[in-house]
């Protein structure tokens, strides 16, 4: 099939939902219960208008890569931010003579805002088959508060060959992280305007498993084999198991590899990440043990009732088994795997799809007030952990991340 990973998820779905229980059913609407929000302080726009261009990782390369830049702009005009991107779909049950069109609010081509660079890094990755532009508030809200985002258009499309996706999404961190490197040296567009020694990866579902990656997580086919070897033939997670199980001299090929590794595989990071924020990320990929491998400081995002990377495969053991000392993990209770996309209004393009429900929607939740609360923790982190903000980490601390319907973790103090 060929098809993103979404799609296939809820085909398959489809027809096991006579014969077998949900993953986790949802729960009736939590957003009832969030009473006030007036500590999500970070829910709110940073002090800059956000610009965005779109950018070729690569050059002239035999593999350029699309990709989209946010940062902090200049609005010496005032104008409302708003842009329409216009975004080639990667899925065959999609596939359009025309751009689809996504609604944000950003500034095109606006002048950077030098004032107070250099400005940490995010390298946002997004979901299997997906698009950058799927998640925009994201990078808009992080440029607002002063990052410079840059979103590689990962080129994957078909969940059941994955193989070529789950090597080349952390070498496309790389060369992200190379072609940031290029902007931000002399002569670069962004000539002295990137802070390099203040890195993030942040990414939803496969893009949570390439945040994952990139911060040093191992992977290991016997811990992969005997994961998956526990599941009944119908239970939903055999889905997840599929692009991997049984090619693991392929992967071993495709990763440079003379043999199959018998234990813990070689690391396919960058060690120039210094934090990551994997949301519904596919963690169930790597060992408890190669989790461990991670050090840098880790947020993980996700919904209890996700089906597309359940809560104990994906966010729970990224939070429970990460070596961080820092390490915190945000669950939204009942909420499902596209949780942390824009909403449907902000997606024409969907209007009247089988799909929409599922990309842009969320049973449980009212997606702008589950943004707002995945904006205040996320860019709380990022500020945090990059630019050494004390309001932030305040922000981050116990006493002061408990909201009703949220499962907040922390190690912090």
């Amino acid at each position: 099939m060929q098809s993103l990973k979404s799609f296939a998820l809820l085909i398959f779905l489809a027809v096991l939902a006579v014969a077998c229980t949900p993953i986790q059913p949802p729960v009736e609407t939590p957003i009832d219960d969030m009473g006030d929000t007036a500590g999500l302080t970070y829910a709110q726009p940073g002090p800059y208008a956000a610009g965005y261009m779109p950018v070729t990782v690569g050059g002239e390369s035999e593999r350029p890569l699309a990709a989209g830049l946010w940062y902090p702009a200049l609005n010496p005009d005032g104008s409302e931010p708003a842009i329409t991107y216009e975004v080639i779909t990667k899925m065959a049950e999609m596939e359009s003579d025309s751009p689809a069109i996504v609604y944000g609010k950003a500034l095109a081509d606006a002048a950077i805002d030098t004032g107070t660079a250099p400005y940490p890094l995010v390298v946002f990755s997004h979901g299997f088959g997906l698009n950058a532009a799927t998640y925009h508030s994201l990078p808009e809200h992080y440029a607002s508060h002063g990052f410079v985002v840059l979103a590689p258009e990962h080129m994957d499309s078909d969940w059941f060959e994955g193989i070529e996706s789950s090597i080349g999404r952390p070498e496309d961190i790389k060369r992200t992280l190379d072609f940031a490197e290029t902007l931000s040296a002399a002569g670069g567009k962004l000539a002295g305007l990137i802070d390099m020694d203040n890195v993030a990866v942040v990414g939803h579902s496969y893009g949570g498993y390439t945040a994952l990656a990139a911060a040093g997580a191992l992977f290991d086919f016997d811990a992969l084999n005997e994961r998956c070897a526990q599941l009944a033939e119908d239970d939903p997670k055999m889905f997840l198991c599929a692009p991997l199980l049984g090619k693991a001299t392929e992967l071993a090929e495709r990763a440079g590899l003379d043999s199959v590794p018998e234990d813990l595989w070689p690391p396919i990071g960058d060690a120039r990440v210094t934090a990551i924020i994997p949301m519904a990320g596919d963690a169930y990929m790597f060992s408890d043990e190669g989790l461990a491998n991670i050090t840098v400081p880790i947020m993980a995002i996700g919904g209890t009732a996700d089906t597309g990377a359940p809560f104990d495969w994906g966010s729970e053991p990224s939070y429970d088994y990460a070596a961080s000392t820092q390490k915190s993990l945000v669950g939204l209770e009942g909420a499902e795997h596209m949780i942390v996309a824009s909403p449907c209004e902000e997606n024409p393009w969907l209007a009247g799809s089988p799909l929409a429900e599922y990309l842009c929607g969320d049973p449980a939740w009212d997606k702008q007030q589950a943004l707002d609360l995945v904006h205040h923790f996320s860019t709380a982190f990022l500020l945090d952990t990059l630019r050494g903000d004390v309001d932030a980490h305040a922000a981050l601390l116990p006493a002061a991340a408990q909201f009703p319907a949220v499962d907040y973790r922390t190690t912090m103090q």
